[in-house]
């Protein structure tokens, strides 16, 4: 129990790691949206401390097939619109200072000319400064030009890639770049794998169908480490998880939160549920009469584990009740409550320092 800001002890909340292998599984759709999608997700099963993406470089250069139709069919329409072929519904409006341009190429033109002319005298600006006027210019010009960002993903093709690194860094997302050796990415993630449990934390989110990280999940479950992968084969790696969800379902935000129970749960509720509903463990479903049995035949077994003098009276009464309305032996067979035993009201013992 953790104290809040109210004063009022609540649960502790589980720590949450999000691993990403970009080599492995890079997002099909725009990165950002991919990365906040994953972020969601993760949230469910508690605090997300850290989300990580590794790759070489050839996976921050690579066109996707989707960003090259994307910009093949773009270019199209900007050629049409051109022509005068085709004319847009609406002008194209700049988002810095809301000028009006009748064609797409027309608002690229004037953004270069005017809003990243100005840009580039800003960040010369910057570089002259240093210590901490460096740091507020940057912070009032630079870092918090939000209009000027959301232009530029639009307006401004990066020149190299499509900017998959600068959107996940945008979504919360530290991206590291390794090198371009084999294996690289995943020895990478291997460690931090290995430093993200010797924090303490409670769940492990892996995005990958790698199965050289199936030793590594193994070890994490040994550990009481709550595991989850994330990809398009429920083979290797989500044998040795708690939980496999589709990568799919993951981007287009269709995993509901049934999907997210973890396997060691659902059995543990199948098998509580075995044992309530056909009663191999419940004392109710037995009848009287069971029950008197039952507990007849362990007071004789207890019994006959005594002396031979006791098990010569508990012969003489268990044929007495054979009989039934035969005759029955001489004097009457009395139980004492206290500790079970059985006497003859015609024997004179001690009770002080006899065989009681």
């Amino acid at each position: 129990m953790v104290r809040n800001k109210q004063g009022v002890y609540t649960p502790k909340p589980k720590k949450v790691v999000v691993l990403w292998d970009l080599d492995n599984k890079p997002p099909r759709g725009p990165p950002y949206e991919a990365a906040t999608a994953l972020k969601r997700v993760a949230e469910r099963f508690g605090e997300v401390v850290e989300v990580s993406a590794y790759a070489n470089r050839h996976a921050f250069i690579h066109l996707p097939r989707w960003v090259v139709d994307e910009r093949r069919e773009r270019k199209q329409v900007d050629i049409l619109e051109r022509k005068g072929i085709v004319s847009p519904p609406q002008p194209y409006i700049c988002s810095v200072c809301g000028r009006k341009c009748k064609t797409n190429l027309d608002l690229k033109k004037h953004f270069k000319q005017l809003h990243e002319r100005e840009r580039e005298k800003k960040l010369n600006r910057m570089r002259s400064l240093k210590g901490k006027k460096r740091q507020k210019y940057r912070e009032k010009y630079i870092s918090g030009n939000h209009k000027y960002n959301e232009a530029a993903r639009v307006l401004v093709r990066p020149k190299v890639g499509y900017g998959l690194a600068a959107e996940l860094r945008r979504a919360g997302v530290y991206v590291k770049t390794v090198e371009d050796k084999p294996q690289a990415a995943d020895w990478a993630l291997k460690r931090q794998m290995q430093h993200s449990m010797s924090r303490g934390i409670d769940w492990l989110l892996l995005v990958s169908d790698d199965s050289d990280f199936s030793d590594m999940l193994r070890k994490a479950r040994e550990a009481d480490l709550g595991t989850v992968v994330i990809g398009d084969w429920d083979r290797a790696l989500g044998r040795h998880a708690d939980l496999w969800v589709p990568w799919n379902g993951v981007e287009s935000g269709e995993v509901r939160d049934e999907d997210l129970v973890p396997r060691k749960r659902v059995e543990r509720e199948e098998l509580n549920r075995d044992e309530d509903g056909n009663g191999l463990f419940s004392i109710s479903v037995f009848d009287e009469d069971s029950e008197d049995s039952e507990l007849d035949s362990v007071v004789n077994e207890i019994i006959r584990g005594r002396s031979g003098f006791r098990d010569m009276r508990i012969l003489a009464f268990s044929e007495g009740e054979e009989e039934g309305d035969e005759e029955q032996e001489e004097g009457e067979w009395v139980t004492e409550e206290a500790n079970g035993d059985y006497f003859s009201e015609d024997e004179d013992f001690e009770r002080d320092g006899g065989y009681f």
